[in-house]
């Protein structure tokens, strides 16, 4: 542990200002010129992050401001009473067994609107291992979180996670405060019955929870959505859900335009006129051990798309390594969440894989284009007929090295237009012989369920996604 926390020391901070975004998503005020803060890597650091934010007055404002190169603020002087409003700011905490894909996908969505997230540990250290065996690491204990005001705080569920935090004295503090002081505070899967409840604060709230949990709820008050607003606080039921559970959030705390806009750039805003799932060649994908799985990360991969695949994966019993591009373990994702990976990819080298996915992000891609290891394993990949993937924009690696010749692929609309126009479908997850690629984002978990299906059938990822609270359709 000593040596992820040395290796932690050259990354940059995860819980950056990345934009005044909230601001700006004010509804009686309008911004137009840029108010961007950026910090500057420190010089062991051996990334820098790509694509300049864009201006607040830009329809994607609030992709994220994850360009970084120097040290700068540029605030034009009739900007300052806008700039001098407050960012929202949101606490997230996680212990030992958290939901990391409820955890993750929270932080990263809020980040984007232009929230400023704590990601807290209840436990004592910054390292926590989460209900699937994924590694995060907090940007603070949740004891440094006792004194400051949060405009939301939003409880991640998982088992035993949601006991952890229960039994947290500290956050059931500033919760409790959080509910008496009438500011938001949200809870999704087995954290409304865990958690909330014995805490008293579901009293006089319609409230929602994971079917596993819903008997715990008051009967009276009990609903069985996969919503629930009710006077400040926000209920969920799972991981399947908090796409939906994290856009609410953010209309909450920024309006409803601010959803809107969060819900393209997640994707969600086309994921029903678009087919779930198309398969072109098919052939068998079955093996007669259990599949084994490398996914290769990078500073800047995106965090919500690696986080989800794994996480999923795993519930269905696959062997997921994932593994690390950089010189260390821990590698900063895209939305500024510390993952720290199982090994590094020259140890993971030597193995023999039934599945290489590459998750998505414009700085991950780079970074993963840019490695000689990861170059050489997807070639003998292909040339050895076992199966690959990429989700997002990672498609580009793939097509740089030649390994899109006559298949068909999907990918992030930012990137499908590099891809030639024949070898596109307009799918969420497109599958072609041993490939099978995904747009991305809020398509991921889609994407994990149908490797499942191809390597145990239906069955198995219809039990996954009843767990996830998602909805699965074989066809």
């Amino acid at each position: 542990m000593s040596s992820i926390m040395g290796s932690l020391s050259s990354l940059p901070p995860s819980n950056f200002p990345m934009t005044t975004a909230a601001a700006a998503l004010r509804p009686a005020r309008v911004v137009s010129a840029v108010i961007t803060r950026r910090w500057q890597p420190p010089t062991t650091c051996n990334f820098c992050y790509s694509t300049p934010p864009k201006t607040l007055s830009s329809p994607s404002h609030i992709r994220t401001a994850i360009s970084v190169a120097s040290t700068s603020e540029t605030v034009p002087l009739e900007t300052e009473a806008a700039a001098s409003l407050p960012i929202k700011k949101v606490l997230i905490p996680i212990g030992f067994g958290t939901e990391e894909m409820e955890a993750v996908i929270m932080v990263n969505v809020l980040r984007q609107a232009g929230a400023d997230v704590v990601l807290a540990s209840v436990e004592p250290e910054l390292e926590v291992k989460l209900s699937g065996g994924t590694i995060l690491v907090a940007d603070v204990s949740i004891s440094e979180c006792s004194d400051q005001i949060f405009d939301l705080v939003a409880l991640p569920g998982g088992m035993p996670g949601s006991v952890r935090l229960r039994d947290c004295s500290t956050l059931e503090a500033i919760t409790k405060k959080q509910a008496e002081e009438k500011r938001l505070y949200g809870a999704i899967c087995a954290a409304p019955a865990v958690t909330l409840l014995p805490w008293g604060l579901l009293k006089r709230k319609k409230t929602t929870c994971h079917p596993a949990f819903w008997h715990k709820l008051p009967t009276f008050r009990a609903v069985k959505t996969n919503l629930q607003v009710s006077e400040g606080l926000t209920t969920s039921r799972g991981p399947g859900t908090c796409f939906q559970f994290s856009v609410s959030l953010v209309e909450q705390l920024f309006g409803e335009s601010a959803s809107m806009e969060m819900g393209k750039l997640l994707l969600m805003d086309t994921a029903d006129d678009l087919s779930r799932k198309e398969e072109f060649n098919k052939v068998e994908w079955a093996v007669d051990h259990t599949p084994r799985v490398l996914i290769p990360i990078a500073n800047g991969s995106e965090d919500i798309e690696v986080v989800t695949v794994v996480d999923i994966l795993r519930r269905a019993k696959l062997d997921v390594t994932l593994a690390s591009v950089e010189r260390s373990l821990p590698v900063l994702g895209s939305h500024g969440i510390k993952i720290v990976a199982d090994t590094l990819l020259k140890n993971a080298a030597d193995s023999i894989f039934d599945l290489i996915i590459l998750p998505g992000g414009v700085s991950g891609v780079e970074r993963l284009q840019k490695s000689k290891i990861l170059k050489k394993l997807l070639k003998e990949q292909v040339s050895n007929g076992r199966k690959y993937g990429a989700i997002c924009s990672s498609p580009s690696i793939l097509q740089k090295q030649g390994l899109l010749q006559n298949k068909k692929a999907t990918g992030h609309s930012s990137m499908v237009s590099k891809l030639e126009s024949e070898a596109v479908v307009g799918s969420q997850v497109v599958i072609d012989g041993e490939l099978i690629t995904c747009r991305g984002l809020s398509s991921t978990p889609e994407f994990a369920l149908a490797i499942i299906a191809k390597f145990f059938g239906h069955g198995r990822a219809r039990s996954v996604a009843e767990g996830l609270v998602f909805p699965y359709l074989a066809n």
